[in-house]
């Protein structure tokens, strides 16, 4: 079906690598802020080992929880992740939760929190109850009702100061009350008023409340609601995506679609982004992934369909993580450059805690090592094979140059750690390569929680370093035979004399 003559249809041209490159660096140049609902997401993982006596249910063994920012925080959490800074104004309520989301939105770099306290209203939680890599339940408190007007006055007040800050507004709407009634109108006045640009993650079917958004991003059915119109061809969904732009006066309209990745009506131009997920594992905060990056990227100075584009990429990488996940740098440059191999396994600490979640989601067991590996020899390698023997997925924690020099001496490393961790990745039997600037692997013990740890036969159980740590949550340590005549301090030893 052909569109109005004044439509442009013309593909997103070929952008050179150095140039997304470039854009992917942009977003950490990005201030942003940002209003909406927050809530706290709780994840609470265990085992079923038994069916209750008390009725025909699952019996979960609490093994551990994750609490997060969720709603507009997971927003929050997506634009520090890719380095952006953020203002962040919602409202909590005078309760447990409240004060641990405060905390947590406090807690991330680079925010600035402004978190008003409604007293009497409960804190929007949802918790996750997860056992063998499969959800069991999910559980919801809330109360979705318009804020207090008086609150709502301060918080526009707030954004209204704050916008003058920062480079474009995000609305994050998760129909909880923070944006009800005129608020989102006051606001999208206020940040047109600073000449800012407004980003909107919609809610509900009264669109209205946005008019004049720069750029709204509702999903496929959230289209069908605001509408009323029918979107199962593609046809169709323009012509919701054109009625829906004219009869609130949008500048633009992103709408994602799943596995059909993300079309774009940017003015009288259209663009459309298949759908970058290999292997999807969990869409929970997928669109706030988008809305983040998409923000991201036109305070960083990019065109919008760069932005969109870069935020689809985003979204394919969260889909595929396990839980409300995060696009660093790091994966968007990795999802461009697939090329690096084997330097995928080379992770940050939060992103090795990300990936050995997925390996638990299917039921591997996660293994755990540790060492300087500065000239890697037989022995290393011998290690290596026995713990990767002990489990399914093995994660080698690398003392940084800094921590090797405060062990071994000014003279040592003789690699740096960028080579260390190249040659340790190029191995098949290690799956992933964290650093630890620490002089010892502990804290990344207690992060990764591995379900194997390994050491050296040169340890006795007691002396493996985070060994009681793995034993009290009934994790194992063993220690693999070593060969004899192999010493990283003996071979330079032998090349300096």
């Amino acid at each position: 079906m052909e569109g109005p003559a004044s439509e442009d249809h013309r593909p997103l041209p070929d952008i050179p690598l150095a140039d997304l490159v470039a854009a992917v660096r942009a977003l950490r140049r990005a201030s942003v802020l940002v209003v909406g609902d927050a809530m706290l997401d709780r994840y609470v993982y265990g085992a079923v080992r038994r069916i209750s006596p008390e009725a025909p249910v699952p019996v979960l063994a609490v093994e551990r929880e994750v609490a997060m920012p969720g709603g507009a925080g997971n927003v929050v959490r997506n634009l520090t992740a890719m380095g952006a800074a953020v203002a962040f104004v919602s409202v909590v309520g005078d309760d447990q939760a409240g004060s641990d989301l405060t905390g947590l939105i406090g807690g991330q770099p680079g925010v600035e929190p402004w978190l008003l306290v409604q007293g009497g209203r409960h804190t929007t939680t949802k918790t996750r109850f997860i056992a063998n890599g499969q959800h069991l339940l999910r559980a919801d408190q809330e109360v979705v009702q318009a804020i207090h007007p008086r609150l709502a006055d301060r918080m526009v007040k707030i954004a209204g100061d704050a916008v003058a800050a920062t480079t474009i507004l995000v609305l994050s709407d998760y129909g909880k009350g923070v944006l009800d009634g005129a608020t989102a109108k006051r606001l999208i006045d206020a940040a047109h008023s600073a000449g800012r640009r407004v980003v909107v993650d919609p809610k509900g079917r009264d669109y209205a409340r946005y008019a004049g958004a720069d750029i709204v991003t509702p999903n496929r059915a959230e289209l069908a609601e605001a509408t009323g119109m029918p979107v199962d061809t593609e046809e169709a969904i323009l012509a919701a995506m054109r009625a829906l732009q004219a009869a609130h006066g949008f500048g633009a309209v992103l709408v994602t679609r799943s596995e059909d990745g993300m079309t774009l009506l940017d003015g009288a131009r259209v663009h459309h982004f298949p759908a970058e997920a290999e292997e999807v594992h969990d869409v929970s905060g997928a669109g706030d992934t988008v809305v983040a990056t998409l923000a991201a990227g036109l305070a960083g100075g990019l065109s919008l369909p760069i932005a969109a584009r870069l935020s689809n990429i985003a979204a394919g990488i969260v889909v595929g993580k396990v839980g409300t996940a995060v696009a660093r740098e790091e994966d968007l440059l990795e999802a461009l450059t697939p090329e690096r191999g084997a330097l995928r396994k080379v992770m940050s600490r939060t992103a090795a805690l990300e990936q050995v979640e997925r390996w638990r989601r299917r039921g591997w067991r996660v293994g755990f090592t540790n060492g300087c590996f500065d000239l890697l020899h037989p022995g290393h390698v011998h290690l290596l094979e026995q713990a990767r023997s002990w489990c399914d997925r093995l994660v080698v924690g690398l003392n940084t140059d800094a921590s090797v020099k405060r062990l071994k001496g000014a003279a040592r490393p003789i690699q740096h750690e960028a080579a260390r961790a190249a040659v340790l990745a190029s191995l098949a039997t290690v799956d992933c390569v964290a650093l630890f600037d620490e002089d010892t692997p502990v804290e990344l013990i207690r992060a990764l929680r591995p379900d194997v740890l390994v050491k050296g036969a040169d340890y006795t159980v007691e002396q493996v370093v985070g060994g009681d740590i793995v034993q009290e949550y009934g994790g194992q340590v063993r220690l693999a035979q070593l060969l004899p005549g192999n010493s990283t301090t003996a071979t330079v030893a032998r090349i300096r004399g």
